[in-house]
Parts: structure tokens; C-alpha cells; sequence
């Protein structure tokens, strides 16, 4: 564990919150997530996302296609 005061005591609640769960961080966090759902609190809704590849980069660089080889005499 950590040296430090501050880190060792947040460590310490850790594991008492995940012994008080039955260490299970999964049902603990559910279990949280109903809880502010129930109070009425916003919960963000995600969609997932997917990466699309467009073959060119909108940042400003340089289209590359495709390009030989050098010769072999370059070769090391």
C-alpha cells in the first residue's frame, strides 16, 4: 500500500465500504446506482459508440498512400 497518510486512510475506507458489500464492487455499485436513481438524481444515458475508420486523419496530416519500398541497395 501506499506510504502516505492520505492515500493508506482512502485505502482504509476502501476496504471497509467493500467488507461492508460482501467485496463485491460490482453489487456495491449497482446497488449505489439504484439508490440515486430512487432519489431522483440525473443519470447519463450512454449509447455505445463505434470507432469508424475513414482512411484519412482530420488532424492536419499528410494522406499517405501506398508507396514502394526502397531499393534494396538501401537496405542495411
Amino acid at each position: 500500500m501506499s506510504k502516505t497518510p492520505i492515500l493508506s486512510e482512502l485505502y482504509g475506507i476502501r476496504s471497509q465500504i467493500l467488507a461492508e458489500h460482501g467485496d463485491d464492487l460490482r453489487g456495491y455499485l449497482h446497488r449505489q446506482f439504484e439508490r440515486l436513481r430512487a432519489e431522483g438524481h440525473p443519470i447519463a444515458q450512454i449509447k455505445q459508440r463505434t470507432i469508424r475508420c475513414a482512411g484519412v486523419t482530420n488532424s492536419g496530416g499528410i494522406e499517405v498512400r501506398n508507396q514502394t519500398s526502397p531499393p534494396s541497395d538501401l537496405k542495411r
